[in-house]
């Protein structure tokens, strides 16, 4: 699709304006034009055509590991998809609706401990967020508001500080690192992923309960969604990297709130390992489109399937 010239200056200017606020000094963003037009336009352009079939709103999903990118490239996505095809995006992630602190505690105290901690399947709250995205597509769409989790805090924010939307979206763009994953087979949960795994969840209580929360109300949300974008990392070894620098970040933004330090991050990604290795292995076979990120934080290869 072309575009006039105005309208690509008016974008290209919004763009590096709001990747420089995005920039952490040791970590510039690369080749931002060429990132542009080679993967964030046509990337636009294919959600525009699927929401020129029929006019209806379609959800999103935007799914890769930790430290991806997805936030960035969710608000890099909405600004084209206003200023070059005139359309309203509301952008939320699956982080927004963890359970509160008390809610993961009582599953911990039920089930099991690794409950506690926030990221698995089982971990959300999968009747609100279902309710949501039904409201978000329905014809007799309602004023709403989503939640938002503070992760310094480890907690849900009080409802003042909520989402509000007022308006029905013509695209929302549905974010996480779990976002579109699929149950494992009952005999690939047997042997433990890594060493949280074995020393922690001995009985695989956790990893069964986690898989089976993705055969039942995950997968009645995720079959909401009318595209998925998967944003395939190198390895999981980039997970732990990145995830590092996505804490670097947030010490920058969050104004002396508690942060991560390097040995919990390495303890925290474990929690995850088992179901990005499985998406890694799985998503590119059934995802709509595959962005490979390479070593350098960069989009490298785009394939529309």
């Amino acid at each position: 699709m072309e575009f006039s010239s105005l309208k690509y200056k008016k974008i290209k200017k919004k763009y590096l304006h709001f990747l420089k606020s995005q920039e952490v000094t040791s970590e510039p963003f690369r080749n931002k034009i060429g990132q542009l037009n080679n993967f964030y336009l046509p990337l636009s352009e294919f959600i525009y055509r699927n929401y020129s079939t029929n006019k209806k709103t379609k959800i999103i999903g935007l799914t890769g590991g930790q430290g991806s990118g997805k936030s960035t490239i969710s608000n890099i996505i909405k600004i084209i998809l206003h200023e070059i095809f005139d359309l309203k995006t509301v952008i939320f992630s699956i982080d927004d609706f963890y359970k509160t602190r008390k809610e993961r505690r009582i599953m911990a105290s039920k089930i099991s401990p690794l409950f506690l901690t926030r990221g698995v399947p089982g971990t959300h709250d999968t009747n609100f967020l279902f309710k949501c995205i039904k409201n978000l597509k329905t014809k007799k769409f309602k004023k709403f508001k989503i939640p938002k989790f503070d992760k310094s805090i480890d907690d849900r924010l009080k409802e003042k500080k909520w989402q509000n939307i007022q308006e029905k979206p013509n695209i929302v763009i549905f974010e996480g690192w779990c976002v579109g994953a699929t149950f494992q087979k009952n005999k690939d949960l047997l042997i433990p992923t890594n060493r949280l795994e074995k020393e922690q969840d001995i009985d695989g209580i956790w990893r069964k309960t986690v898989n089976d929360e993705l055969k039942k109300s995950y997968r009645k949300i995720f079959e909401l969604i009318d595209k998925i974008i998967f944003l395939k990392v190198p390895n999981f070894q980039y997970v732990y990297k990145w995830r590092l620098l996505q804490e670097k970040k947030l010490k920058v933004t969050s104004k002396g709130k508690k942060t991560m330090k390097t040995e919990e991050i390495k303890n925290f990604i474990m929690f995850y390992e088992r179901l990005t290795k499985h998406m890694l292995k799985n998503l590119p076979k059934t995802a709509d489109v595959i962005v490979k990120i390479d070593g350098k934080h960069r989009l490298n290869s785009i394939k529309f399937n």
